[in-house]
């Protein structure tokens, strides 16, 4: 039994965390291929019986899960994201939720032909539009301006009113008497609301109180974070069922918007516990499904499937948007970003259950394959389609080449001028007023501020980004920079100078987990680039062509010329790194690079001889 149990949690770990990096690699919404792996391996293949595996634990290990996942998804909710727009945020998950709620039961009742009681639960359920599928939609998308930060706050904080309401639902089905069911739901409602509010507050009050005086040490922050996550959450479902999910989100929006709280370390610890979490859930819940209940799947649920897409959602956007000041192509956005994810599927699976087994409504098993349609129906219909429109509207900047440049000193300005002409946004960050006068006056989009603010990210569209280039003359500051960024590009897009030398001529090497991938050369720091231009070194561009590739650039420029960077025939920005391998240049790419000065006359020999080389 022990080898079985390990090989069923082996299972679910590899499936989900391969599902993750193969969705990564095809640029696919992860959570169709999570979906897919899980129903692979429960009831195609049997390899994976999560009923069997987990027996009574099933259910609390789901609920923990899911209420870690909205713990995580409200530390990334900050009130400077939507200080113009909080009211929108407020008519989605109240109005906009009633009105979802309303379409929904009314589909379900009538579409599905599900009994009135069992429709109303499964609309209020299907209020949910999950930050666990919303957050790497909008990655993926990289959708730029208020809408993003619209989208990731009604997907997190709907997901705990969702959760109350379809649990306020379930009491009032379970009660006999309409007067009891009335009286227990406004009951229920204001307990979870005063619960939720009282037990969030408290728990993060008590985290930044500890947090602010140091009284946790670094390797418990995290721990000590997810203690109290779960035991807030496990209290506050004992005082009133599933008031849970509200505590935890509204713990993690008090936690993160705490001044002088340092919560970074926990964050990235809650990321990475949450992508796991998640991938195991989807995995679990879709491995549940049985083939016979895939039966009663077919034109109706289709047809319902349009409803919410297609109806539910734009009058749901379009109430709750009225007189907000939005831009038609936000309001479009919104109403084309509502799939739902794990929360829906979990509080399904549970209420379904209970209703089969305690109440003897024996179609409420069929709510749990209804929803998983839904759930791959949306994320396939949103997830493939809202990049394009995100496009096609203006509002998503799609694989962004822009690169945000830090430093604006002589050469920096020539690198961002050149690249600028090459069609790639750029923006250099400098707080040296002097070469940010420089660079207004070369034509360069500028900003006066501290690479290491929060203004930045507040203030400027990241989204049109792709990169950082750090190339000031400090090397820490080049390093924290890239540190800083790295959770925005990832560390793959995070470029700094190779450190300098010192005057012994000893190398200052900086460890890997406290830089970015060095650009150019490891011989190109910043006094070396800073010599050879004042030398008569010089930026330039090189087409290259059949005739002139990177052999003939190294034997016409020499050994000392440094290739810097490469624009590709559809305008995608490649870098010349010190740790990579060297790129290779094809037919139609541009080369920039600092080479040595020539002769003239040796230019214009050359330049008759192939054009291309000039």
């Amino acid at each position: 039994m022990t080898e079985e149990l390990i090989f069923g949690i082996a299972i679910i770990i590899v499936l989900g965390i391969s599902a993750q990096w193969l969705a990564w690699r095809l640029r696919l919404p992860s959570i169709l291929l999570l979906l897919l792996a899980g129903f692979l391996a429960g009831p195609v293949t049997h390899l994976l019986n999560p009923d069997e595996l987990l027996g009574d634990l099933l259910f609390p290990v789901v609920s923990v899960s899911v209420a870690i996942i909205l713990f995580e998804g409200g530390l990334s909710l900050k009130r400077s994201e939507i200080q113009t727009t909080g009211h929108v945020v407020r008519n989605l998950v109240t109005v906009g939720a009633l009105v979802t709620w309303a379409i929904a039961a009314t589909g379900a009742y009538t579409i599905l032909g599900l009994a009135l009681p069992l429709a109303l639960l499964f609309g209020a359920i299907l209020v949910v539009t999950g930050p666990t599928v919303i957050i790497p939609l909008l990655r993926h998308v990289r959708a730029v301006g208020s809408v993003s930060s619209l989208a990731k706050w009604e997907g997190i904080v709907n997901d705990p009113i969702g959760a109350i309401l379809a649990v306020l639902v379930f009491e009032g089905i379970v009660a006999a008497e309409f007067q009891q069911a009335t009286t227990t739901i406004i009951f229920s409602l204001l307990v979870a609301l005063l619960i939720g509010a009282a037990l969030g507050a408290i728990g993060a009050y008590t985290l930044a109180f500890l947090l602010r005086r140091y009284w946790i040490p670094d390797y418990l922050q995290s721990v000590v974070t997810l203690m109290v996550v779960v035991a807030a959450f496990a209290i506050s479902n004992i005082v009133q069922k599933e008031s849970g999910l509200l505590t935890v989100t509204l713990m993690g929006i008090i936690l993160t918007n705490q001044r002088g709280v340092n919560i970074k370390p926990i964050i990235e610890f809650k990321e990475n516990l949450g992508v796991l979490l998640l991938s195991s859930l989807f995995i679990i819940l879709a491995a549940r499904l049985r083939l016979e209940d895939l039966a009663h799947l077919g034109l109706p649920s289709l047809l319902f499937l349009a409803v919410l897409i297609f109806v539910a959602r734009p009058a749901a956007v379009f109430v709750s948007t009225i007189g907000s000041g939005l831009k038609w192509q936000d309001k479009v956005f919104l109403t084309w970003m509502a799939p739902r994810g794990i929360v829906a599927a979990a509080v399904t699976s549970v209420f379904a259950l209970e209703l089969t087994e305690g109440a003897g409504y024996h179609d409420a098993e069929l709510m749990v394959p209804q929803m998983f349609a839904i759930i791959v129906g949306t994320v396939a219909v949103y997830g493939l389609s809202a990049a394009p429109l995100g496009r096609w509207l203006g509002i998503a900047k799609p694989n962004p080449q822009g690169a945000l440049i830090v430093g604006a000193h002589s050469w920096a300005r020539t690198i961002g001028s050149m690249l600028q002409a090459e069609g790639i946004k750029v923006l250099l960050v400098d707080t040296n007023r002097s070469n940010l006068s420089a660079a207004r006056l070369a034509g360069l989009p500028t900003l006066y501020a501290s690479v290491l603010s929060e203004y930045i990210h507040h203030e400027v569209e990241l989204g049109a980004f792709g990169r950082l280039l750090a190339l000031t003359h400090n090397d820490e500051v080049n390093s924290l920079s890239t540190l800083h960024f790295a959770e925005v590009f990832g560390r793959a897009g995070v470029y700094q100078l190779s450190p300098k030398k010192t005057e012994d001529g000893r190398a200052e090497s900086i460890s890997l987990p406290l830089r970015g991938r060095l650009l150019f050369s490891k011989d190109l720091s910043y006094n070396e680039f800073n010599h050879r231009i004042e030398t008569g070194s010089m930026i330039k561009r090189t087409p290259i062509t059949g005739q002139f590739a990177l052999a003939e650039f190294y034997d016409y420029y020499g050994a000392s010329a440094r290739p810097l960077f490469l624009i590709d025939t559809l305008g995608r920005l490649r870098v010349f790194t010190a740790d990579d391998q060297p790129l290779a240049p094809e037919p139609g790419d541009i080369l920039i690079s600092l080479v040595e000065p020539v002769e003239t006359m040796v230019e214009t020999v050359a330049a008759q001889a192939d054009p291309a080389a000039g």
